[in-house]
């Protein structure tokens, strides 16, 4: 059995723990114990298994999501960049979040784009990146681990879709300026408690710079990004755990006015 034979042995067998954890609802152990912890390309040749798969039955790819853009996280899985996953049409909120739609859900304020035009090439400032976005506004990402109990290294989350959940999208736009977007303010409460704070520089220095990583990472798989796509750019304050019949919202100061956005979940079933 050759070389080639086991890592694909090794990316089927993984993509089905994580496939069936999220089908069934019951989290799996961890999968590096069978891609390793170090071979980034087969966690994401993992990734790619599981969205194909989505794809298949009926999904449909709507844009990319940056994870581990705090230094501290990534120092706490030994990495020096972002990773990322992918967004599907399945994972926006709209409405009460169900409880079986999620396994161990956490939540996080962020800023999304929405890209105006096709993104071919990256200039050297992420600000000048500004003219491919068509709007930013705030969002809710509600990460979620198919591995129990959140033991993840960098393979088992970027195996698993960058951790990936849902994701929720406001109304109310940032305004597309790169001293507002690196000093917007983020507060996220739940039943009116500020529970996690951060700004946009808490996001690689910028959430444009994590958008310029994502972009340029991208062209460089051959799948660069689309007009019409949202990226999620990271986290700007701690992630917080997500419990039933809670409301989570997301709060962002910039210009002297306030935008917001929330995601709310239903009661756990008796």
């Amino acid at each position: 059995m050759n070389e080639q034979t086991i890592t694909q042995q090794a990316v089927s067998e993984a993509a089905d723990r994580l496939w069936e954890a999220a089908r069934s609802g019951i989290a799996t152990t961890p999968v590096r114990a069978v891609v390793g912890t170090e071979d980034l390309s087969t966690a994401y040749a993992v990734q790619r298994e599981l969205i194909d798969r989505a794809l298949a039955g009926g999904d449909r790819l709507v844009g990319r999501k940056v994870g581990l853009t705090a230094p501290a996280v990534q120092a706490q899985l030994g990495v020096d960049q972002p990773d990322f996953g992918a967004l599907l049409a399945s994972m926006e909120v709209d409405g009460p979040i169900a409880r079986h739609r999620v396994l161990q859900p956490r939540v996080e304020a962020e800023i999304a784009f929405v890209i105006g035009r096709d993104v071919t090439e990256v200039p050297e400032d992420p600000a000048d990146l500004i003219p491919y976005v068509a709007r930013a506004v705030p969002a809710i990402e509600v990460v979620d681990s198919r591995v129990a109990g959140w033991d993840i290294t960098i393979t088992d989350t970027i195996a698993d879709n960058a951790s990936s959940g849902l994701f929720a999208l406001g109304t109310d736009e940032v305004r597309l300026d790169a001293d507002v977007i690196r000093e917007v303010e983020a507060r996220m409460s739940v039943d009116g408690e500020v529970v996690s704070t951060g700004r946009g520089a808490a996001c690689l220095g910028s959430p444009l710079a994590a958008l310029a990583w994502v972009a340029r990472t991208m062209i460089g798989l051959g799948t660069p990004l689309r007009s019409g796509e949202v990226v999620l750019s990271g986290a700007l304050g701690p992630m917080v755990d997500a419990e039933p019949g809670r409301r989570y919202v997301a709060s962002f100061n910039h210009d002297g006015r306030t935008s917001e956005v929330a995601v709310e979940f239903e009661e756990a079933r008796p």
